[in-house]
Protein backbone atom coordinates (compact mmCIF):
# COMPACT_ATOMS: atom_id res chain seq x y z
CA UNK A 1 0.00 0.00 0.00
CA UNK A 2 3.00 2.62 0.30
CA UNK A 3 4.57 3.92 -2.62
CA UNK A 4 7.99 5.95 -2.65
CA UNK A 5 8.43 9.56 -1.12
CA UNK A 6 10.48 12.09 -2.43
CA UNK A 7 13.96 11.56 -2.38
CA UNK A 8 15.30 13.34 1.18
CA UNK A 9 18.34 16.06 0.51
CA UNK A 10 21.30 15.50 2.07
CA UNK A 11 20.78 16.30 6.23
CA UNK A 12 23.37 16.20 9.09
CA UNK A 13 23.21 13.72 11.11
CA UNK A 14 21.28 16.00 14.30
CA UNK A 15 18.67 17.11 11.47
CA UNK A 16 17.99 13.53 10.58
CA UNK A 17 17.60 11.99 14.28
CA UNK A 18 14.44 15.32 14.46
CA UNK A 19 13.44 13.92 11.60
CA UNK A 20 12.77 10.71 13.42
CA UNK A 21 11.97 11.89 16.57
CA UNK A 22 9.22 13.54 14.78
CA UNK A 23 8.33 10.28 12.87
CA UNK A 24 7.93 8.89 16.00
CA UNK A 25 5.64 11.40 16.97
CA UNK A 26 6.79 11.86 21.01
CA UNK A 27 3.41 13.73 21.62
CA UNK A 28 1.55 10.51 21.45
CA UNK A 29 3.53 8.07 23.95
CA UNK A 30 2.45 9.84 26.72
CA UNK A 31 -0.81 7.93 26.47
CA UNK A 32 0.80 4.75 26.61
CA UNK A 33 2.62 6.19 30.06
CA UNK A 34 -0.98 7.12 31.23
CA UNK A 35 -2.44 4.26 30.79
CA UNK A 36 -0.09 1.91 32.20
CA UNK A 37 -0.03 4.29 35.06
CA UNK A 38 -3.93 3.92 35.40
CA UNK A 39 -3.57 0.33 35.82
CA UNK A 40 -0.90 0.41 38.09
CA UNK A 41 -2.90 2.16 40.34
CA UNK A 42 -5.88 0.05 40.12
CA UNK A 43 -3.73 -2.31 41.31
CA UNK A 44 -2.31 -0.34 44.18
CA UNK A 45 -5.66 0.46 44.92
CA UNK A 46 -6.79 -2.84 45.13
CA UNK A 47 -3.94 -3.93 47.32
CA UNK A 48 -1.25 -5.20 45.43
CA UNK A 49 2.43 -4.41 46.16
CA UNK A 50 3.99 -2.49 43.16
CA UNK A 51 6.89 -3.88 41.85
CA UNK A 52 8.41 -0.64 40.12
CA UNK A 53 11.00 -3.04 37.72
CA UNK A 54 7.82 -4.84 36.29
CA UNK A 55 6.63 -1.52 36.07
CA UNK A 56 9.61 0.01 33.90
CA UNK A 57 10.00 -3.32 31.63
CA UNK A 58 6.32 -3.09 31.30
CA UNK A 59 6.45 0.05 30.07
CA UNK A 60 9.22 -0.18 27.60
CA UNK A 61 7.18 -3.02 26.07
CA UNK A 62 4.45 -0.77 25.67
CA UNK A 63 6.48 2.44 24.37
CA UNK A 64 8.24 0.35 21.88
CA UNK A 65 5.28 -1.10 21.03
CA UNK A 66 3.80 2.67 20.12
CA UNK A 67 7.07 3.42 18.28
CA UNK A 68 6.49 0.55 15.70
CA UNK A 69 2.95 1.17 15.26
CA UNK A 70 4.28 5.07 14.33
CA UNK A 71 6.96 4.58 11.81
CA UNK A 72 5.10 1.10 10.08
CA UNK A 73 2.08 3.56 9.89
CA UNK A 74 3.68 6.11 8.35
CA UNK A 75 5.79 4.02 5.78
CA UNK A 76 2.20 1.79 4.78
CA UNK A 77 0.33 4.61 5.14
CA UNK A 78 2.40 6.61 2.58
CA UNK A 79 -0.17 6.96 -0.29
CA UNK A 80 -3.34 8.07 1.76
CA UNK A 81 -0.97 10.59 4.20
CA UNK A 82 0.34 11.63 0.31
CA UNK A 83 -3.45 11.83 -1.05
CA UNK A 84 -4.22 14.28 2.05
CA UNK A 85 -4.62 17.60 1.45
CA UNK A 86 -5.86 18.69 4.73
CA UNK A 87 -3.27 17.43 7.52
CA UNK A 88 -3.66 18.37 10.97
CA UNK A 89 -1.51 18.56 14.03
CA UNK A 90 -2.94 15.25 15.04
CA UNK A 91 -4.45 13.61 11.42
CA UNK A 92 -2.34 12.87 8.22
CA UNK A 93 0.75 11.04 9.88
CA UNK A 94 4.09 13.10 10.93
CA UNK A 95 4.25 14.43 7.20
CA UNK A 96 8.11 13.06 7.60
CA UNK A 97 8.57 10.57 4.68
CA UNK A 98 5.53 12.58 2.13
CA UNK A 99 7.76 15.77 2.27
CA UNK A 100 10.77 13.42 1.66
CA UNK A 101 12.55 14.33 4.60
CA UNK A 102 14.14 10.50 5.56
CA UNK A 103 14.17 7.37 3.11
CA UNK A 104 10.46 5.18 3.47
CA UNK A 105 12.94 2.50 4.35
CA UNK A 106 14.80 3.59 7.24
CA UNK A 107 10.99 4.08 8.41
CA UNK A 108 9.88 0.70 8.27
CA UNK A 109 13.69 -0.50 9.76
CA UNK A 110 13.19 1.50 12.58
CA UNK A 111 9.69 -0.08 13.28
CA UNK A 112 11.28 -3.75 13.28
CA UNK A 113 13.63 -2.23 15.24
CA UNK A 114 10.72 -1.22 18.11
CA UNK A 115 9.32 -4.73 17.45
CA UNK A 116 12.37 -6.42 18.38
CA UNK A 117 13.21 -3.91 21.62
CA UNK A 118 8.93 -4.77 22.59
CA UNK A 119 9.93 -8.46 22.00
CA UNK A 120 12.82 -8.47 24.26
CA UNK A 121 10.44 -6.56 27.25
CA UNK A 122 8.29 -9.29 26.47
CA UNK A 123 10.45 -11.95 27.70
CA UNK A 124 12.25 -10.22 30.10
CA UNK A 125 8.88 -9.73 31.90
CA UNK A 126 8.02 -13.29 31.16
CA UNK A 127 10.82 -14.36 33.38
CA UNK A 128 10.12 -11.64 36.44
CA UNK A 129 6.74 -11.80 36.44
CA UNK A 130 4.14 -13.73 38.96
CA UNK A 131 1.43 -14.95 35.81
CA UNK A 132 4.12 -15.46 32.57
CA UNK A 133 1.94 -16.87 30.75
CA UNK A 134 -1.36 -14.33 30.78
CA UNK A 135 1.16 -11.38 30.77
CA UNK A 136 2.91 -13.11 27.36
CA UNK A 137 -0.73 -13.50 26.20
CA UNK A 138 -1.75 -9.86 26.82
CA UNK A 139 1.50 -8.53 25.77
CA UNK A 140 1.80 -10.44 22.51
CA UNK A 141 -1.87 -9.94 21.42
CA UNK A 142 -0.87 -6.11 22.10
CA UNK A 143 1.62 -6.27 20.02
CA UNK A 144 -0.02 -7.86 17.02
CA UNK A 145 -3.42 -5.38 16.88
CA UNK A 146 -0.70 -2.63 17.03
CA UNK A 147 1.01 -3.81 14.08
CA UNK A 148 -2.00 -4.80 12.31
CA UNK A 149 -3.29 -1.34 12.97
CA UNK A 150 -2.04 0.19 9.74
CA UNK A 151 0.57 -2.62 8.31
CA UNK A 152 -0.32 -6.28 6.54
CA UNK A 153 -1.43 -8.64 6.51
CA UNK A 154 -4.70 -7.21 8.14
CA UNK A 155 -4.46 -3.43 7.68
CA UNK A 156 -7.15 -3.05 9.70
CA UNK A 157 -7.60 0.93 9.71
CA UNK A 158 -7.97 0.12 5.62
CA UNK A 159 -10.89 -2.21 6.51
CA UNK A 160 -13.00 -0.41 8.99
CA UNK A 161 -11.85 -1.98 12.12
CA UNK A 162 -8.73 0.41 13.14
CA UNK A 163 -11.17 2.69 15.32
CA UNK A 164 -12.44 -0.30 17.00
CA UNK A 165 -9.02 -1.58 17.46
CA UNK A 166 -7.13 1.26 18.69
CA UNK A 167 -9.95 1.68 21.30
CA UNK A 168 -9.80 -1.53 22.79
CA UNK A 169 -5.62 -1.59 22.53
CA UNK A 170 -4.86 1.75 23.70
CA UNK A 171 -6.80 2.56 27.09
CA UNK A 172 -8.35 -0.90 27.01
CA UNK A 173 -4.98 -3.20 27.07
CA UNK A 174 -2.76 -0.51 27.94
CA UNK A 175 -4.36 -0.66 31.24
CA UNK A 176 -4.98 -3.97 31.69
CA UNK A 177 -1.63 -4.90 31.22
CA UNK A 178 -0.20 -2.36 33.69
CA UNK A 179 -2.78 -4.11 36.25
CA UNK A 180 -1.99 -7.33 35.35
CA UNK A 181 1.77 -7.20 35.59
CA UNK A 182 1.12 -6.25 39.14
CA UNK A 183 -1.80 -7.97 40.10
CA UNK A 184 -0.89 -11.10 38.65
CA UNK A 185 -4.73 -11.82 37.51
CA UNK A 186 -6.82 -10.11 35.66
CA UNK A 187 -9.85 -8.09 38.08
CA UNK A 188 -13.74 -6.59 37.24
CA UNK A 189 -12.53 -3.26 38.53
CA UNK A 190 -9.93 -2.31 35.33
CA UNK A 191 -11.93 -3.79 33.14
CA UNK A 192 -14.96 -1.46 34.07
CA UNK A 193 -12.73 1.36 34.49
CA UNK A 194 -12.02 1.43 30.88
CA UNK A 195 -15.24 1.36 29.60
CA UNK A 196 -15.76 5.21 29.24
CA UNK A 197 -12.40 5.78 28.00
CA UNK A 198 -12.38 3.06 25.06
CA UNK A 199 -15.65 5.51 24.35
CA UNK A 200 -13.74 8.05 24.09
CA UNK A 201 -10.82 6.90 22.13
CA UNK A 202 -13.39 5.48 19.68
CA UNK A 203 -14.95 8.64 19.23
CA UNK A 204 -11.02 10.43 19.34
CA UNK A 205 -10.38 8.64 16.48
CA UNK A 206 -12.95 9.33 14.69
CA UNK A 207 -12.42 13.07 15.08
CA UNK A 208 -8.89 12.70 13.57
CA UNK A 209 -9.94 10.54 10.29
CA UNK A 210 -11.84 13.24 9.69
CA UNK A 211 -9.31 15.56 7.71
CA UNK A 212 -8.13 12.55 6.12
CA UNK A 213 -11.38 11.09 4.90
CA UNK A 214 -10.40 12.79 1.18
CA UNK A 215 -7.46 11.41 1.04
CA UNK A 216 -8.02 7.79 2.52
CA UNK A 217 -11.19 7.64 0.10
CA UNK A 218 -9.08 8.48 -2.87
CA UNK A 219 -6.31 5.32 -2.37
CA UNK A 220 -9.25 3.06 -0.89
CA UNK A 221 -8.57 2.76 2.42
CA UNK A 222 -11.75 2.22 4.07
CA UNK A 223 -12.12 4.02 7.98
CA UNK A 224 -15.44 4.29 9.01
CA UNK A 225 -15.48 8.03 8.14
CA UNK A 226 -15.07 6.85 4.60
CA UNK A 227 -17.63 4.12 4.52
CA UNK A 228 -20.12 6.05 6.60
CA UNK A 229 -19.44 9.94 5.05
CA UNK A 230 -18.86 12.45 7.63
CA UNK A 231 -22.49 12.95 8.43
CA UNK A 232 -23.28 9.87 9.84
CA UNK A 233 -19.41 9.51 11.21
CA UNK A 234 -20.30 12.91 13.24
CA UNK A 235 -23.58 11.15 14.60
CA UNK A 236 -21.78 8.17 15.79
CA UNK A 237 -18.86 9.90 17.30
CA UNK A 238 -21.56 11.96 19.53
CA UNK A 239 -22.99 8.67 20.08
CA UNK A 240 -19.61 7.11 21.57
CA UNK A 241 -19.26 10.19 23.55
CA UNK A 242 -23.24 9.91 24.74
CA UNK A 243 -22.84 6.01 25.56
CA UNK A 244 -19.16 6.60 27.57
CA UNK A 245 -22.00 8.63 29.88
CA UNK A 246 -25.21 6.41 29.56
CA UNK A 247 -23.48 3.53 30.78
CA UNK A 248 -22.08 5.02 33.95
CA UNK A 249 -25.16 3.48 36.07
CA UNK A 250 -24.68 0.02 34.93
CA UNK A 251 -20.65 0.03 35.52
CA UNK A 252 -21.37 1.04 38.84
CA UNK A 253 -23.80 -1.88 39.63
CA UNK A 254 -21.13 -3.65 37.89
CA UNK A 255 -18.64 -2.55 41.06
CA UNK A 256 -16.95 0.53 39.57
CA UNK A 257 -15.85 2.63 42.43
CA UNK A 258 -19.23 5.68 42.62
CA UNK A 259 -16.24 8.00 42.91
CA UNK A 260 -15.04 7.09 39.63
CA UNK A 261 -18.05 7.54 37.56
CA UNK A 262 -18.78 10.97 39.29
CA UNK A 263 -14.97 11.93 38.09
CA UNK A 264 -15.75 10.28 34.52
CA UNK A 265 -18.93 12.79 34.71
CA UNK A 266 -16.96 15.52 35.81
CA UNK A 267 -15.78 15.66 31.67
CA UNK A 268 -19.33 16.24 30.54
CA UNK A 269 -18.95 19.58 29.73
CA UNK A 270 -15.86 18.88 27.33
CA UNK A 271 -17.86 16.38 25.73
CA UNK A 272 -21.01 18.01 25.26
CA UNK A 273 -19.23 21.16 24.06
CA UNK A 274 -17.82 18.73 21.32
CA UNK A 275 -21.45 16.97 20.17
CA UNK A 276 -22.81 20.80 20.22
CA UNK A 277 -20.13 21.33 17.42
CA UNK A 278 -20.63 18.28 15.92
CA UNK A 279 -23.89 19.46 15.42
CA UNK A 280 -22.94 22.66 13.89
CA UNK A 281 -21.18 20.92 11.49
CA UNK A 282 -17.49 20.57 12.28
CA UNK A 283 -17.53 16.70 10.84
CA UNK A 284 -17.16 18.90 7.37
CA UNK A 285 -15.48 22.41 8.34
CA UNK A 286 -11.59 22.12 8.06
CA UNK A 287 -11.46 25.17 9.73
CA UNK A 288 -12.69 22.92 13.08
CA UNK A 289 -10.94 20.16 12.32
CA UNK A 290 -7.87 20.23 14.78
CA UNK A 291 -9.48 22.00 17.43
CA UNK A 292 -11.76 19.25 17.04
CA UNK A 293 -9.16 16.56 17.77
CA UNK A 294 -7.32 18.40 20.30
CA UNK A 295 -10.58 18.27 22.67
CA UNK A 296 -11.22 15.03 21.71
CA UNK A 297 -7.38 14.39 23.18
CA UNK A 298 -8.20 16.37 25.39
CA UNK A 299 -11.24 14.34 26.84
CA UNK A 300 -9.67 11.24 26.85
CA UNK A 301 -6.48 12.30 28.82
CA UNK A 302 -8.58 14.25 31.46
CA UNK A 303 -10.95 11.34 31.99
CA UNK A 304 -7.95 9.16 32.55
CA UNK A 305 -5.82 11.84 34.87
CA UNK A 306 -8.86 12.65 36.71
Amino acid sequence: MSRPARQPASVSTFQRAVYFLRLGRPLHLLGGFLFNGLGVSIAYYLGAEINWTIALWCQVAITATQLMTHYSNDYFDQDADAATVTPTRWAGGSRVLPDGLIRPRAALAAALVCCGVALGAIAVLVVIVSAPLLTLALLLLALALAWSYSSPPLWLNRRGLGEITGALLVPGLTTLLGFQVQAGRLAAQPLLAVVPLCCFQFAMLLSVNFPDAVGDARVGKQTLVVIFGPARSGRLFVGALALAYLLLPLLVLAGLPGQVALVVLLTSPIAAWQAWRIRRGAATDSAAWDALGFWSIGLLMAAALL
